[in-house]
């Protein structure tokens, strides 16, 4: 590749052939390519080289980009955010759906609870049968996201062992979705990991309008939910920095570490500890 540039034994009529070159190829030192191209046959001249070269670079970060979505750790971030997306719909679906049965039927409780009950009522007007039909929709949305949850919690352990073992299979997968990958998420320092999910209110602090956020997303864990709020901002670093390590660990050598478990453990019975001093 040092002597012909990306180029070399590739059929530069084919994109994605070429694509590939400009992926995978390299040179030790800078060259006067266009030329060499031009002399080898491979362009007629200067301006063709480089169209080619476009072309070949586009069908390159397509053939990136696909790669990249068809990863397991994304396939993660699509299921999560369908979960979050599939729970909007059913609890937005099931509040019209039981405001309009209500005006059918008695004892109509709120929520998807509630079209769950409906859904299984027998209608006898055409009003009633539409109203038992939209509660069952909204069942069958909260169904779909318990379907993907079980996805998540069956591939978030294969995906991201550690992770999931700290964090559980979801918010390990949120986190992975928040921070892009779980490549970006290894790469984040565990300050930045401490508060992935409250960037607005990160943003009122930037100016000055509201105090620093002690946490976000990991605010659902046990570890720091479940602490007296004094001690939060503590466990919420303690947390933030065990999943650091973990994220890193899955991504650049997938070892299944269990001690970090037992490390995490002791660190928040210290913490707690101190709750009762």
């Amino acid at each position: 590749m040092t002597d012909t540039g990306w180029f070399a034994d590739v059929a530069v009529r084919d994109p994605d052939a070429a694509g590939d070159a400009v992926r995978e190829g390299r040179a030790d030192a800078p060259d006067d390519w266009p030329a060499r191209a031009v002399e080898a046959g491979v362009a007629g001249d200067e301006d063709e080289y480089y169209e080619l070269l476009r072309e070949a670079t586009i069908a390159g970060t397509r053939a990136a980009v696909q790669e990249r979505e068809r990863a397991d750790d994304q396939q993660l971030v699509h299921a999560v955010r369908a979960m979050a997306d599939l729970s909007d719909a059913a609890n937005e679906v099931a509040e019209r759906a039981v405001e309009w049965a209500g005006s059918l039927f008695e004892d109509v409780d709120a929520g998807v609870d509630g079209a769950r009950a409906v859904a299984e009522r027998d209608p006898e007007t055409l009003a009633e049968e539409r109203a038992v039909s939209l509660c069952q929709r909204a069942a069958d949305l909260a169904d779909e996201r318990e379907r993907v949850r079980e996805f998540v919690e069956a591939q978030g352990p294969a995906v991201a062992p550690n992770l999931s073992m700290l964090a559980g299979p979801v918010l390990a997968a949120r986190l992975i979705a928040l921070a892009g990958s779980l490549e970006d998420l290894a790469k984040m320092p565990s300050g930045t990991v401490q508060v992935l999910g409250a960037e607005d209110a990160l943003f009122a602090h930037l100016r000055g309008h509201a105090p620093s956020p002690k946490h976000g997303v990991i605010y659902t864990h046990e570890y720091v939910h479940g602490t007296h709020p004094d001690e939060r901002g503590s466990a919420a670093r303690a947390l933030a920095g065990k999943l650091s390590i973990a994220a890193r660990v899955d991504h650049y050598s997938g070892d299944r570490r269990p001690e970090l478990r037992d490390e995490l453990d002791e660190r928040m019975e210290r913490i707690r500890a101190r709750e009762h001093e």
